[in-house]
């Protein structure tokens, strides 16, 4: 009687190689196709750099913008505050007048007017530098409060307050007049110049 099992021998058992042959293997760094794959993490670093890089973009167009729009609001805010100095200067020197000083008094208004006004001014100072020595008149004006109405860099109007004690042959106590003066300043050759003024 013959016996069998099925213990199988040696020789039989799947040798390495075959267990190798047996199994679908991809190549590292290839997908199924064949074709290089890009690790995940390496696909991550770079979309994150990417959107950094874009955001950095971003936030240096806009801070440009937000630093030229501040830049001009300072260079207006200094434009409006030199203007107004200009003009509480030069309306003192337009409401003061000395009938023995006339021809220095209107070489300093003519010294800081422009366009319109200068014009206006050079044609009425023969008639009006007689008047002022026949009288004997005199002035003296001060600006009590003033403010800027509107401004540009080089354009700025502005509002001023003034009180001018005015004396003459007629009246030698000197009486006080309060008035109003629009201003209309102009920077010209780098200096600010009256160009308008209105007595509203």
């Amino acid at each position: 009687m013959t016996v069998t099992t099925d213990k199988k021998t040696e020789d039989d058992q799947p040798t390495a190689a075959d267990t190798v042959d047996d199994v679908e293997t991809t190549e590292p760094g290839t997908d199924e196709a064949g074709s290089p794959a890009q690790p995940a993490p390496t696909r991550r670093r770079r979309a994150l750099l990417a959107a950094v890089i874009a955001v950095f973009v971003v936030l240096t167009a806009v801070s440009g913008v937000l630093g030229w729009q501040l830049w001009q609001s300072h260079q207006v805010t200094q434009a409006g505050q030199q203007a107004r100095d200009a003009a509480v200067s030069y309306a003192q020197v337009l409401t003061s007048i000395d009938s023995d000083k006339v021809d220095e008094n209107f070489d300093q208004v003519l010294a800081g007017a422009t366009g319109e006004f200068k014009d206006m001014y050079s044609e009425s100072s023969v008639q009006l530098r007689q008047l002022l020595i026949d009288n004997k008149a005199t002035a003296h004006g001060v600006v009590v409060e003033s403010a800027v109405q509107s401004a540009d860099a080089n354009k700025v109007v502005v509002l001023l307050f003034v009180d001018q004690s005015v004396a003459n042959a007629s009246v030698p106590d000197p009486r006080l007049d309060r008035s109003r003066i629009k201003m209309t300043m102009e920077k010209v050759d780098g200096q600010w110049r009256a160009a308008k003024v209105e007595l509203p």
